[in-house]
């Protein structure tokens, strides 16, 4: 697994390339990207379970999933979700032009945007930075990660391969999302490129299964945005398919560790954000029940307060597992740790040193870990503390 700024630079798989410019609409950053395939690509994609839905969203859905996409392209600063007719056109009007310059069909140009809600797309600007976006092109991923960036701090890419009983074949990672982040698909936009050889029932069922235990169980502030999709592009140019059950598993593993290295990475650069939050539950009697609990903890803005103020209140995990409907048979048998320091169990509160805790929960990072005692089901969620600067981003957002 290989991640990208500061350690290499993150090279897609073979077959694609991506670039990102600078069309006018932003003052000084990229805010313009796109990622082509070389061949007509198979392409699946999720999207947010928010009813108010961006003019992209509603776009995308109308033609995935489907095995003849050329290109993604993406703008940053303008959203184009509550633009009306005239947001449709102009979404329209940005695919036009991408596949015009690549001598396509508009119908194999996928689009999807991010930024401002209720502000329409600056579309001659962006209409006009396509030839040189396109002429851009190149194989590695950060130019595209930070065309797409709006309140992140850092661009967010990874790769990894994968040797399958045909070969060996790539995986590249590359998302966006630092605030309004929240369980489905909650703003994140993710792209997974690979050159592996895909079925659409193949990539929707992998895109699906990735993104449930990645992006679905990460949160940043509880609010789930109108542009978050994710989409796994499969071109197909290593000529290797998944033969055999194994070698979907094996397939599946190495995109799930991507996405979750992306889930984790918005998590930590979540606006504002000081440390990453890490909520395991262990031996819930459903998986549904498990992932609640989960993400309710990593959202719940006193437990975020408190490990933010570095607080061992550790009443605040207990009544949020109440307040989440954990049963009353399930919390009889819980165990409570916090940075692996265990501090309840049983209904019991346990003799700890919290000087000593408190000095655990100044780590950037800070685990909690819930074990019910009561089944087979784990899961894991990821968010972040929320401190002073949070307000301050979110008062002054478009301003």
């Amino acid at each position: 697994m290989v991640p990208g700024p500061g350690i290499a630079r993150t090279q897609l798989p073979p077959g694609f390339t991506c670039s990102g410019i600078n069309s006018g609409v932003r003052r000084y950053r990229p805010d313009l990207g796109i990622i082509i395939s070389t061949e007509p690509a198979v392409v699946a994609g999720v999207y947010t379970k928010n009813e108010c839905k961006a003019v992209p969203i509603r776009y995308c859905q109308r033609l995935l999933p489907a095995q003849n996409i050329k290109a993604i392209v993406t703008n940053s600063g303008q959203a184009n979700a509550a633009t009306g007719a005239l947001g449709e056109e102009n979404n329209l009007k940005m695919a036009e032009a991408v596949a015009k310059k690549l001598n396509c069909q508009t119908s194999q140009v996928l689009t999807a945007s991010t930024g401002v809600i209720g502000i329409q797309l600056e579309i001659d600007k962006i209409v006009g930075g396509v030839e040189e976006l396109v002429e851009r092109q190149g194989h590695t991923a950060e130019p595209f990660a930070l065309a797409i960036l709006t309140t992140d701090l850092v661009p967010k890419t990874v790769s990894t391969e994968v040797e399958l009983s045909g070969g060996r074949v790539h995986i590249t990672g590359i998302c966006k999302g630092s605030g309004m982040i929240h369980p489905n698909m909650g703003t994140m936009l993710g792209y997974f490129l690979t050159d592996a050889e895909l079925s659409i029932p193949e990539a929707v069922h992998l895109l699906t299964e990735a993104t449930d235990n990645s992006f679905n169980m990460v949160s940043v502030d509880g609010e789930t945005s109108t542009n978050d999709c994710a989409f796994l592009m499969a071109n197909g140019v290593s000529g290797v398919r998944l033969a055999n059950l194994s070698d979907e598993k094996k397939f599946l593993k190495a995109l799930e560790d991507v996405a979750q290295v992306l889930a984790k990475s918005i998590a930590r650069d979540g606006e504002g954000a000081t440390k990453l939050i890490e909520v395991q539950i262990l031996n819930a009697p459903t998986l549904p029940m498990a992932r609640q609990a989960a993400r309710g903890l990593v959202m719940s803005s006193l437990v975020k307060t408190a490990i933010h103020g570095c607080d061992p209140n550790w009443g605040r995990i207990l009544a949020r597992l109440g307040a989440d409907q954990v049963s009353k048979d399930c919390l009889s048998k819980m165990e409570l740790r916090i940075q692996d320091i265990l501090v309840y169990q049983k209904e019991t509160p346990l003799s700890v040193d919290l000087s000593g805790l408190r000095n655990q929960l100044k780590s950037d990072t800070v685990l909690i870990q819930v074990d019910f005692n009561s089944g087979d089901f784990n899961a894991t969620a990821w968010g972040c503390d929320m401190s002073k600067k949070y307000v301050e981003i979110n008062a002054e957002y478009t301003t």
